[in-house]
């Protein structure tokens, strides 16, 4: 398997720009109707908090999305040194449109829980035995990617079975 090449996936700019900008303002316009609304105190309090909380979600998000993923022989780690899924622990990728996957990506399933929970807004999700990439990623990135997977795991059960 030593020709396989290393992949990125990255925050597709445009895709980036829209989902942080359409998160902001809907926290903006909650924080702005908690502030201004003549309503009850428990529902200004509601719409106060949760505008704040989907501000900080549009922060996360801006933070998550500079970074990007590399898929390696190895498996698929952030660029910040994070490790998303050894290879060797991969059972399969499930990238239907049925599927349980982030928007233009798709989600690795391992053969055990890999780490605590851990979720990158608009770029990776990991819960339990799966591991979701995509989101504002660029589909022509992550759809290579996920073939590529797909087919280092078909070699690597095809040489185990023999």
């Amino acid at each position: 398997m030593s020709d396989i090449k290393n992949f990125v996936i990255e925050a597709s700019p445009i895709r980036r720009v829209l989902a942080i900008t359409i998160v902001a303002v809907l926290g903006i316009l909650l924080v702005y109707l908690g502030a201004t609304t003549p309503a009850s105190l428990p529902w200004k309090g509601f719409l106060l908090i949760f505008g704040g909380i989907v501000v900080w979600l549009a922060e996360r998000m801006f933070t998550a999305t500079k970074s990007h993923l590399v898929v390696t022989e190895a498996g698929v780690q952030d660029s910040n040194g994070e490790v998303l899924a050894v290879f060797d622990e991969i059972k399969s990728v499930s990238r239907g449109t049925f599927a349980l996957k982030p928007s233009n990506g798709f989600t690795l399933v391992l053969k055990q829980k890999k780490g605590p929970s851990a979720w990158r807004p608009g770029l990776w999700w990991r819960f339990g035995s799966r591991v979701g990439i995509g989101g504002v990623t660029s589909g022509h990135q992550s759809k290579p990617a996920a073939q590529m997977i797909e087919a280092m795991i078909f070699e690597r059960d095809k040489t185990i079975s023999r």
